[in-house]
């Protein structure tokens, strides 16, 4: 197994960093990385998520939503194929610091044969947008304090 893990304090307090993070229909006007989502996820479910790290062409895949847990967590399980061949559990987690300020982690832990041949592009380019969506997500939350 390989993990990327992003994390980035946020100067706004966990409910409007939340309401960014979830507000996934706005996604295309502030997002670098996660460009849309099909559905609204909800755990059990099935949905399109397509992603762009800098550079590179969209990608969309299907994953099932793990958990949405209020103010808390956001996971997904996406698949390559065939299970076992490339597999990436997505995680946001959200962390209160104080009333007005929230750590945002972002991370994935990756599974699969393919992994150690994409691993130098994942921790690389995948980083990346994992930490540009991060600093726009941070934007955006204090920006909606701010206002």
């Amino acid at each position: 197994m390989k993990s990327l893990h992003t994390e980035i304090e946020i100067d706004a307090p966990s409910d409007i960093v939340w309401k960014v993070l979830t507000d996934f229909h706005s996604y295309p006007d502030w997002n670098p990385f996660i460009r849309s989502f099909d559905v609204l996820p909800e755990p059990g479910r099935k949905f399109s998520v397509t992603i762009q790290p800098t550079g590179k062409k969209p990608m969309t895949f299907k994953p099932v939503c793990l958990a949405l847990i209020p103010g808390k967590e956001f996971r997904w399980l996406g698949h390559l194929f065939v299970t076992g061949l490339f597999d990436g559990e997505h995680i946001f987690e959200l962390k209160e610091l104080d009333d007005n300020r929230t750590l945002l982690i972002q991370r994935e832990n990756f599974r699969g044969l393919l992994v150690p041949l994409l691993w130098w592009q994942l921790n690389t380019s995948t980083r990346s947008g994992f930490e540009q969506m991060n600093l726009q997500l941070k934007n955006r939350a204090e920006s909606l304090t701010a206002a």
